[in-house]
């Protein structure tokens, strides 16, 4: 038997194997903290397909947090103005379940709503869906994924016909150009940079190309930087689409076989000539046609993309017109090619194929299609109808239904919306107002924590077995090598056991959350997201796996009830291949991709006179999300000790402002002040704070007291990137230290 226990780093998208052992192991010294306190030992697992072996900081370092600030017990309260209380599970859950039984006999069940997380393992997100969707009838389940992956979601279906990212890692390595676009994937995917950077070194005419208005690490590796301005995506691709097409760069044969649409695509791209993009952009057009000629001539493309494309008011539109060039130059389907959504949190995956969002059902469903509604019904048993026909409130719609008081009870779990949510101060506000927030988490305190009638305490990673998928599809089993905490229960497990409380005895009658990932992979038979040859003793044994990998022979039954297929197409996908439309078939009613033709509309809030500034978010390398785990490890925190504010020299000039010194920025929402750093990295007329700093970590450091609602219109993802602020010197100074760190440095096998 093996000291360590194979697992999954709980950070982000990359999905990379972890091996932990415990502190203590005979002939060796005991490992301990900065601290002198026992500490789990984590390294890389070589083994692991994605990452083989590599660990960046955050993963070398997660075991640290895990018995810092801990939620043992459930506790109570009255009001927001009262102390809580400690109660038993037993207390907390009756008094969930009357609280719920009394919203549905008054207000209804649209009245209730759920806010869940892509650190939800797959079983969690899984038993969350049969719950709210099924039993409760309400779709008011959606995901911090809507601010993170919803506008790729939407552009894969979009586009595909379904939701997947096509390539997989290997396609990193066998690339000719890899295309970076909002993204600054040595920071937030070092992992996957690495694999990328180390490839291109070696390999002098490989290409890359990275878009993005800092010059950021990512951009420090590229072959050619295009510093857009912010919100000039769709006018950028569309006119490299616009001189692939007028050199020939395309593929007609592909196109006439396997798309449809492209002709209202080349209306749209004819009035994008170089000069017109090169002037919005503010790139010249020599780097234009540097990056179409780059992709043009190359045989196998890879796009890659994150925050910086799906955080937009065009979001899907964007996601969409990125894919269009690889449909125009027949970059899909092939090694090395393919259009690559970096996923942002380590189980948003499995969140999508679980159906958690507020408009998705299990298996790659919808809601609003009847005949998905219909198999999900059958398969848990549920009366006709049951499952409601309208998508549920996204997590914006859940903060205007607090203002409203339309909705009655919101739980939230494993997120921190009062620091992640935009238009900060309206969010808190909200929240208020809420008359029963349950808030289930792992750590106390947190910001959200405030705002909460009814504490949780939740199982974190290392201390419950379940399932996880990344960016290309793999799925890993996530074993527990820890006691749990005091009184910590599994998501999951306090899901179920409020189900059961409510009546639902036979719907949550699981033992162990293999039994619940049993019975959630026979509802992904013959979708495009097949997982029905995947079970955890599967993985134990075989270790990590891609999707598709249906069961080898299709004989299983729920009752007298076989799932079919409703997809067309999907019996073409190759099973356990590593790339999606190997055949050059999708999931749409003819089989052929379509191309999105969009005009550029720009931000949705433009600089003015008032606030000529823009302000982009983004992540640190060292940090994650809200700093809930992150902020409590003391190398990270010496690694990049507090907020910050970028901005170019001419722009500090002209408004007086040294390096270090303060400053106030505001927007129409809200304001916050950070330290400037003076840099030539970001473009002039853009700032730049990291989004990781609430109320817990710094004073009036939070970047989304300053950022919009405004959202996409198909994918309702909030665009988080850009808003329109101005900037007032304050003349206090304080010494900054440089964060820049490059992600090489922690990214070599531990």
């Amino acid at each position: 038997m093996s000291e360590f226990t194979k697992t999954l780093c709980p950070y982000c998208g990359v999905g990379c194997g972890l091996e932990v052992s415990p502190p203590a192991q005979l002939g060796k010294a005991t490992n301990r903290d900065s601290q002198g306190n026992p500490t789990w030992r984590v390294r890389g697992d070589k083994a692991h397909p994605s990452s083989q072996g590599m660990v960046c900081v955050k993963g070398a370092t997660i075991a640290e947090s895990l018995d810092k600030n801990r939620l043992h017990y459930p506790m109570v309260r009255d009001s927001l103005d009262r102390e809580f209380r400690r109660v038993s599970w037993d207390e907390a859950f009756d008094l969930i379940a009357k609280r719920i039984q009394t919203v549905r006999f008054t207000q209804g069940p649209e009245a209730l709503c759920m806010y869940g997380s892509g650190q939800f393992q797959t079983e969690d997100y899984y038993i969350a869906q049969k719950l709210m969707k099924g039993c409760l009838g309400t779709n008011n389940f959606d995901a911090n994924s809507r601010l993170c992956m919803s506008s790729a979601v939407a552009g894969y279906i979009q586009s595909f016909g379904a939701d997947g990212p096509p390539c997989c890692y290997d396609d990193l390595e066998l690339t000719d150009c890899a295309f970076l676009i909002g993204t600054n994937t040595a920071e937030c995917h070092p992992i996957v940079f690495n694999r990328l950077a180390k490839y291109h070194k070696k390999n002098r005419k490989v290409k890359m190309i990275v878009v993005d208005p800092r010059r950021t690490p990512t951009a420090e590796a590229a072959d050619l930087h295009l510093a857009i301005r912010p919100g000039t995506d769709i006018d950028l691709l569309n006119g490299i689409a616009h001189l692939l097409m007028r050199w020939n760069y395309i593929d007609t044969m592909f196109m006439e076989d396997c798309t449809s649409n492209f002709p209202a695509y080349a209306e749209v791209i004819r009035h994008y000539p170089p000069e017109v993009v090169a002037r919005q952009c503010g790139i010249s057009i020599e780097d234009l046609e540097t990056a179409a000629r780059y992709w043009g001539k190359s045989e196998r493309v890879l796009s890659l993309w994150s925050m910086g494309v799906n955080q937009s008011s065009e979001g899907t539109a964007k996601v969409r017109t990125i894919i269009n060039l690889h449909l125009m130059t027949g970059q899909i389907g092939k090694p090395g090619a393919g259009p690559f959504s970096l996923t942002g949190q380590p189980n948003a995956m499995g969140g999508r194929e679980a159906g958690g969002l507020a408009h998705l059902l299990p298996g790659y469903r919808a809601v609003k299609n009847p005949q998905h509604r219909a198999e999900v019904e059958e398969f848990w048993g549920l009366k006709p109808g049951q499952i409601s026909p309208n998508p549920g409130l996204t997590a914006w719609d859940m903060i205007t239904g607090l203002e409203n008081d339309a909705v009655g009870l919101l739980w939230i779990a494993a997120t921190n919306p009062a620091v992640s949510m935009p238009d900060l101060e309206r969010t808190k506000k909200a929240l208020l107002r809420s008359p029963f927030t349950i808030y289930q988490d792992a750590y106390y305190p947190t910001e959200t924590s405030a705002y909460a009638h009814v504490l949780l305490p939740a199982a974190q990673w290392g201390e419950k077995t379940g399932v996880m998928t990344n960016s290309e599809r793999m799925v890993t089993l996530c074993q527990a090598f820890r006691q749990l905490p005091r009184e910590a229960k599994a998501d999951w497990e306090i899901f179920a056991e409020v189900g059961r409380r409510l009546g639902f005895e036979r719907e949550f009658a699981f033992a162990n959350s293999a039994e619940v990932y049993a019975e959630f992979v026979k509802l992904t038979k013959n979708r495009p997201c097949d997982m029905t040859g995947i079970s955890h003793a599967q993985l134990q044994v075989e270790g990590p796996t891609q999707w598709p990998h249906p069961e080898k022979s299709y004989e299983l039954r729920v009752g007298s009830y076989e799932l079919e297929s409703s997809t067309p197409n999907s019996s073409l996908q190759t099973p356990n291949s590593k790339r999606l439309y190997t055949n050059l078939r999708f999931h749409t009613p003819d089989g052929r991709a379509r191309f999105g033709a969009y005009y550029s509309k720009g931000l949705a809030e433009p600089p003015d006179p008032n606030y000529p500034f823009v302000l982009t978010t983004g992540r640190l390398y060292g940090h994650w999300h809200t700093q809930t785990r992150t902020g409590r490890i003391e190398k990270i925190c010496k690694m990049h000790p507090e907020p910050f504010i970028e901005i170019h020299p001419r722009d500090a000039a002209r408004l007086g402002i040294a390096d270090s010194m303060y400053i106030e920025v505001r927007s129409r929402r809200g304001k916050a002040k950070f330290p400037a750093k003076v840099t030539k990295a970001i473009a002039p007329g853009t700032v730049f704070v990291p989004m990781h700093w609430g109320s817990l970590w710094a004073d009036n450091a939070e970047a989304n007291a300053l950022t919009h609602p405004e959202s996409c219109p198909d994918s309702l993802q909030p665009e988080l990137k850009a808003c329109a602020v101005q900037l007032i010197p304050i003349s206090v100074e304080v010494p900054i230290k440089d964060y820049q760190l490059q992600s090489s440095q922690y990214s070599n096998p531990i």
